[in-house]
């Protein structure tokens, strides 16, 4: 997400850490610098002369001048600015006085507004909410199938009929009446270009059930072309928020530093993955953080509370504590962590994590050859690893598929973590009982440069 934005920003920033102070000059030659690196991330000329405007207007009086670190000042100039391109504040759906809220989906073939239903379905039912999903897109062949089987998926009703758009939207408001629903989700049609025929069926759809939310799907990967689309259905029907879809897909970062400010409408989600539940809430400071590699800490933090229960949880804490790791509990974190996403999106939410670290190609199927490995010792191995020797390597290594130097790249990087364990464990049994300031107390910290030997845990090195 973001990585060619990301690394180009960071390579500019690595210039300004050293420096002393800032002259005129000096910020005149790195806003030149973030400037090409915003076009070539095909953002719009537009936002990019508002956005360099603002920095070097702030940059070039007292804010940096007087600053005690004026790198540092500047970067922060630079995440407050990119906090208000991308929206400033968090945009919040329009909620109806009288249920059922209802939220009319629009946008042109294959942005992924389909998916985009189910998932938000999804997220809605997870707060708490009762979603109803709606397929009035009876125009693609299988569209209202689709949905019917996503809906299904999600655990959510789902509502058509073999009649028109309109009747379908008309019928779902006494469907969701009927069933006691809050919130219904109107799947439009799309197509493959903007047309007069699209957009008064929208119209029509629009006057027929006056939804409290028009949204607009958009590809991020589209790039500038998602700002032109947004463009023009707002100019049309009137949005209320974009969805931005394929988000994770996006190195450049666009159509999502583009369309708050061209287009005047707020991003409301963001789809940051294939799977149902990797859609989430838009917020523009936790993204300006991912963009200047900051990591994400607030949302790695709610995936955390989502993904793990409470029993989980409390063990994990204990582990931590104790500054003891098996296999056995290694095993077992690794499964709990796959739950959580890809490892790269974990990766790029976590402050501090090296750039070559956070841009390695990690396939996920490494974790399936870690546990295949973990699975082929016997449960006194797991937990004595010591025990391991060549003969049993070589039994380790037939039994799940993989060679000797596999067995010991694993027992070294385990060897590693286990040592990281020991003295993180250390810090989080201090700090039980040595507070820091009003009533804070001191928590494990990750060590400079990463994890041990700049490597991921439990990875053999490559």
């Amino acid at each position: 997400m973001f990585d060619a934005l990301s690394d180009r920003l960071d390579g500019i920033f690595s210039k300004l850490r050293s420096r002393g102070r800032l002259t005129e000059r000096d910020v005149d030659e790195i806003s030149r610098e973030i400037r090409l690196a915003l076009l070539e991330a095909d953002v719009n000329v537009r936002v990019v002369k508002s956005f360099i405007g603002r920095v070097k207007e702030r940059a070039i009086g007292a804010e940096v001048a007087k600053a005690l670190d004026p790198g540092q000042q500047f970067i922060k100039i630079v995440h407050e600015e990119l906090v208000a391109t991308l929206g400033g504040t968090t945009g919040k759906l329009n909620m109806s006085p009288k249920p059922p809220t209802v939220l009319m989906l629009a946008g042109l073939q294959g942005s992924g507004k389909t998916t985009a239903a189910a998932k938000l379905a999804r997220l809605l039912k997870s707060q708490g909410l009762h979603p109803l999903l709606v397929g009035a897109d009876l125009q693609r062949p299988a569209a209202v199938e689709q949905l019917r089987v996503l809906a299904g998926r999600v655990d959510v009703p789902f509502y058509s009929e073999a009649t028109d758009p309109v009747s379908v939207a008309r019928g779902a408001i006494v469907e969701a009446q009927r069933l006691g629903r809050n919130f219904v989700i109107v799947d439009t049609a799309g197509r493959l270009q903007i047309d007069t025929e699209l957009m008064d069926e929208l119209r029509a759809i629009d006057a027929a059930v006056e939804p409290h939310n028009t949204l607009l799907v958009v590809d991020a990967m589209t790039g500038q072309e998602a700002v032109n689309v947004a463009e023009a259905f707002n100019e049309a029907v009137g949005l209320d928020g974009v969805i931005l879809t394929k988000i994770d897909g996006d190195a450049r970062g666009g159509a999502a530093l583009s369309v708050k400010e061209v287009v005047g409408k707020p991003i409301l989600f963001a789809g940051t993955g294939e799977k149902l539940d990797e859609f989430e809430p838009f917020h523009p400071d936790r993204m300006a953080s991912r963009i200047l590699g900051m990591g994400d800490v607030l949302t790695l933090i709610e995936k955390v509370e989502a993904t793990f229960q409470e029993d989980e949880k409390r063990k994990a804490e204990e582990l931590l504590q104790s500054g003891r790791l098996t296999l056995e509990d290694f095993l077992e974190q690794m499964q709990q962590i796959k739950r959580m996403g890809p490892l790269q999106n974990v990766l790029g939410m976590l402050p501090g994590v090296p750039k070559e670290v956070r841009n390695a190609e990690i396939d996920d199927r490494e974790l399936g050859r870690i546990e295949a490995m973990i699975r082929s010792m016997t449960p006194e191995e797991r937990r004595r690893p010591e025990l391991i020797n060549g003969s049993r390597r070589t039994r380790i290594a037939q039994g799940s598929g993989t060679s000797t130097s596999d067995i010991n790249n694993l027992l070294k990087q385990f060897k590693q973590v286990q040592q990281m364990m020991k003295g993180m464990g250390g810090l989080a049994r201090k700090g039980k009982g040595d507070k820091l300031g009003k009533g804070k107390s001191r928590g494990p910290k990750m060590p400079a440069g990463g994890l041990p030997g700049g490597g991921l845990p439990g990875f053999p090195p490559r």
